[in-house]
């Protein structure tokens, strides 16, 4: 059974410390659309802020991993795979800077019709990634236990693209918003917060196909 912790403390540590990265972003994503929903400007900036520097700090993390297990030649087996779970990991943090940067540049106008349904959207968003990481941290110490902690990630991925869905929908169909730019500029902001939760799924179906393989 894989267990990196007894491979190498320093790989360990390592990821221990891309996670927290990882976790430190999303959570700043959230509060960032939250202050910019409640025109917090100067918290907005400090979020923005803070998400770059753990995205850049959290790139930083995975390119020394990498490059532990390629000059190590740490568990050849599962390596390259484990490598391509840290990327999809990475896109986490990646998509969420990306997103609360539009944020800043685009500045969108988010109508009071849809705006609590923008802010569960982020919320059930956040939480297929809060789900996920959990279940990417104990892989590497009870893979056996990824299992159930991964179900709760597809639950909210599967409740984020309904909720998307019924935003999408109350901007084409229900909302007093008559140009057609503006109903599309607030689509591009459903979809990008959705597709963060895609990534999640990503990662938790990269994990279970790991699970499998290493109890082959």
């Amino acid at each position: 059974m894989i267990n990196i912790f007894k491979t190498s403390k320093s790989v360990a540590l390592s990821i221990d410390e891309f996670f927290d990265k990882i976790d430190l972003g999303i959570l700043n994503l959230k509060k960032g659309v939250n202050n910019y929903v409640n025109e917090n400007n100067e918290e907005f900036d400090l979020n923005l802020n803070t998400l770059t520097f753990l995205e850049k700090e959290a790139d930083s993390i995975k390119r020394k991993i990498e490059n532990e297990f390629y000059m190590h030649s740490l568990m050849p087996n599962y390596a390259s795979d484990i490598l391509n779970l840290l990327d999809s990991v990475d896109d986490i943090i990646d998509m969420s800077k990306d997103v609360l940067s539009q944020f800043d540049v685009e500045k969108p106008h988010l109508h009071e019709q849809i705006t609590t349904d923008y802010l569960e959207l982020v919320n059930l968003s956040v939480k297929s990634v809060e789900n996920v990481i959990p279940a990417a941290r104990i892989f590497f110490t009870s893979p056996e236990q990824v299992k159930e902690k991964i179900q709760k990630a597809i639950f909210y991925h599967k409740e984020t693209k309904a909720l998307s869905n019924n935003i999408k929908r109350k901007i084409f169909q229900e909302s007093d918003i008559t140009k057609l730019s503006e109903k599309i500029h607030l689509r591009y902001f459903t979809l990008h917060i959705e597709q963060i939760s895609d990534v999640a799924k990503n990662v938790a179906q990269q994990l279970s196909s790991l699970v499998i393989k290493i109890k082959m």
